[in-house]
């Protein structure tokens, strides 16, 4: 009877538990989405430079802790609280609210940039130092750490602070040229625009004139009346702006510009320095972007030395790494090619050209992660074993041989100690929120530092699956599945697709709930069968598939995205007359192009910052996949959606910020002209001072605005 009465209470209790899950809701999902919602992390996860050692921010208290772990077991040690490195601040320094952002540089020193001044903190003294201060209103700031040398902008003029005393080093008044910034609109992996030397010597930068660049207006309605924001807006086909490198000497306090060859309006990216500072390498990208040339320069002259190498490709090239070169040579470094077909490590020397491919498969190299201590191996991370995955791999350099090093299924981040003898492995796959392991640098599992708990265990989630189907000539497409909650086979169900589609997204993931974020599991638990497949064009698949859809973007897409479909249509507890689709940016042209292309398959669609004429996008991106208009008439005539607005039968809603200055509302706006021209009754929505994406508390409207606009016409 006693045993009766136990299992009474568990099955009561197991009863209890489920009835007690819940649904999201929105306020939620925007507040709590990367936070209480989030899989538990070790926020500024690092190993401690020169030992075996990591540390991590303990933010669970008011009072921040910086901690220390070790390898051998789960003791830790406080370090630095929050208020030790607040207590050497004077009145002239705010105090600090929350940990900083730190930089170890050496086993007992860390430093962080606070107020315009960068911050050193010794924990063998327990005491705080300004090594350096700049101006207030800088950006874009590259902090030299060696020397603590700060580079910055200020408006479109460069600066260095040296030791508090700032040098400037541009002094153009004419705002259509910019020092030091980004260049070429971030494309080619460009994401800054200063590059120190390895010993602080020199600093290369870019300075773009961007005058002969239409200016674009975008209208700021914070002022009264409203004012006008022009930017510069290069469109496909059109003008571009023009881009040159300086070297800075430090020591001599002079200037130097590169002697370029080529046209005015090329693109310059993968900027690297020998080990020696005696050169610097520049990556010469034609605008066709199908021609690179790496090029070799004198650092003190400026001087053309020679071109290293040249990669062409019928379609395009897409430079996206500069030069890594070996520890303790000048010479020899890894250059990240797709030239065979996907993203490989070659071994070229200076001197004597390419010494070996390194790396080989059907395969993608995504990260390199280090050298051996030795400099005999290589650490790298790439889609090997499948590309829902990805895992750590040692090749020896100088036989090929490769070892995987995590092998628990899913997706890893690695990083390794100094030392090279232990890895911190974070992980996670589609059941798993995240664990955080140590390795050894063979890949033996020592000990378990986080294991996450489940943060949605107290709701309602339906399944989440992978499947691949086979889509045209075979091609394998992934495919990601959620289920309502509280799923019933004997049931129909409306099917909502996620799309983005377009180059250098992969959406579907061996990762926590398989890559979807909390919005498509709200969706889910409304309940809707939420899909999404990667058509041709995703990346990580290798250049063939990602560069299927050249010259004609929207087509395969649509093919592929219509293969998933078909499935769908199989599946008995799917109803297929009530179908919709959501998709921002890229995806808002994809789901756009569903909802116009593909006859009544779709009852409604939601596009968010949508492209809708390619011709109105920016010359890198769009001239990379689709050549110029003037070169491509067919091409971009096909894309242009404002060319089949009469075919809409359903629902279509269009979103846009109104400041968005990635796809500007020209998009939009010019397909909603057509739509009113030919009475085709079309919904649109803007959300004033917003750019590209809506953010902060107005994400919560957006997310309403969606959901309400799907559920009320699916």
């Amino acid at each position: 009877m006693k045993h009766l009465t136990l299992s009474l209470a568990i099955i009561l209790a197991s009863v209890d538990s489920i009835a007690q899950k819940k649904d999201f809701t929105l306020d939620e999902i925007v507040t709590l989405g990367k936070t209480t919602l989030a899989p538990e992390n070790l926020k500024q996860l690092t190993w401690i430079p020169e030992t075996d050692r990591f540390s991590y921010i303990d933010e669970q208290e008011e009072n921040h802790l910086l901690l220390s772990g070790n390898v051998l077991n789960d003791k830790t040690d406080s370090l630095v609280w929050l208020s030790d490195l607040n207590k050497d601040f004077g009145d002239s320094i705010a105090l600090l609210k929350k940990f900083p952002q730190i930089t170890w540089n050496k086993k007992n020193t860390f430093w962080y940039i606070h107020q315009s001044r960068l911050i050193e903190y010794n924990l063998d003294s327990l005491r705080s130092i300004v090594r350096n201060s700049f101006a207030t209103s800088a950006g874009n700031i590259d902090v030299f750490p060696d020397s603590f040398y700060v580079a910055y902008t200020k408006g479109n003029n460069l600066y260095v602070s040296i030791n508090g005393r700032e040098r400037q080093l541009s002094s153009d008044d004419e705002k259509s040229i910019v020092h030091g910034q980004p260049v070429h609109r971030n494309e080619f992996g460009i994401n800054k625009g200063t590059f120190w030397s390895p010993n602080g010597s020199y600093l290369a930068y870019y300075r773009m004139d961007e005058s002969m660049v239409s200016e674009y207006p975008l209208v700021d309605i914070s002022s009264k009346p409203a004012s006008l924001n022009s930017i510069r807006y290069p469109m496909a086909g059109q003008k571009s702006h023009q881009v040159s490198m300086l070297i800075y000497n430090v020591k001599e306090g002079l200037n130097t510009q590169l002697i370029l060859d080529g046209p005015e309006d090329q693109y310059l990216t993968c900027i690297s320095w020998s080990p020696d500072e005696k050169y610097i390498f520049i990556g010469l990208l034609n605008r066709d972007q199908n021609h690179l040339k790496m090029n070799m320069y004198e650092a003190a002259t400026g001087k053309f030395v020679k071109t290293l190498f040249e990669e062409k490709n019928p379609k395009y090239v897409e430079p996206e790494n500069g030069l890594l070169f070996v520890e303790n040579s000048n010479t020899r470094f890894i250059w990240q090619s797709e030239r065979d077909g996907f993203n490989h490590l070659y071994m070229y020397d200076t001197g004597v050209g390419l010494v070996k491919k390194i790396t080989q498969g059907n395969w993608v190299v995504t990260e390199i992660n280090g050298f051996s201590n030795d400099n005999k191996n290589l650490y790298y991370t790439s889609t090997q074993k499948s590309p829902l995955e990805r895992h750590l791999y040692q090749v020896e350099l100088a036989t090929g041989l490769i070892k995987q090093i995590t092998n628990i299924k899913g997706s890893h981040s690695c990083i390794i100690s100094d030392k090279n003898n232990f890895i911190l492995d974070s992980y996670s796959n589609i059941k798993t929120p995240r664990d955080i392991n140590i390795l050894t640098s063979l890949g033996i599992y020592k000990r378990t530092v986080l294991s996450s708990d489940n943060p949605l265990k107290s709701y309602n989630l339906g399944e989440t699956s992978i499947i691949t189907l086979n889509g045209e000539n075979n091609t394998e497409l992934y495919c990601r599945t959620i289920l309502p909650s509280n799923f019933d086979f004997a049931k129909k169900y409306p099917v909502l697709i996620y799309v983005y589609g377009g180059p250098h997204v992969q959406l579907v993931q061996d990762t926590w709930l398989g890559g979807a974020d909390l919005f498509l599991n709200y969706m889910a638990q409304q309940g809707f069968i939420v899909f999404t497949l990667d058509n041709r064009g995703s990346e990580n698949r290798g250049i063939a598939f990602e560069s299927a859809t050249f010259r004609q973007l929207g087509e395969k897409e649509l093919i592929d995205q219509m293969r998933g479909i078909s499935h769908l249509r199989t599946l008995s507890y799917v109803d297929p007359d009530r179908m919709g689709i959501y998709g921002w940016s890229f995806g808002g042209f994809m789901s756009t192009s569903l909802m116009l292309r593909t006859g009544n398959t779709f009852k409604a669609a939601v596009a968010g910052g949508a492209v809708t004429d390619w011709s109105l996008y920016e010359v890198m991106y769009t001239e990379r996949y689709m050549d110029t208009p003037t070169q491509n008439p067919e091409g971009y005539s096909k894309s242009n959606l404002s060319n089949y607005i009469e075919n809409l039968k359903g629902k279509l809603l269009l979103i846009h910020g109104t400041l968005d200055d990635v796809v500007v509302m020209q998009h939009t706006q010019n397909l909603l002209k057509t739509a009113i021209d030919k009475k085709i009754p079309i919904d649109y929505f803007t959300y004033p001072q917003h750019g590209h994406n809506v953010q902060g508390k107005d994400r919560i409207h957006l997310f309403h605005k969606v959901s309400t606009y799907l559920i009320d016409n699916i």
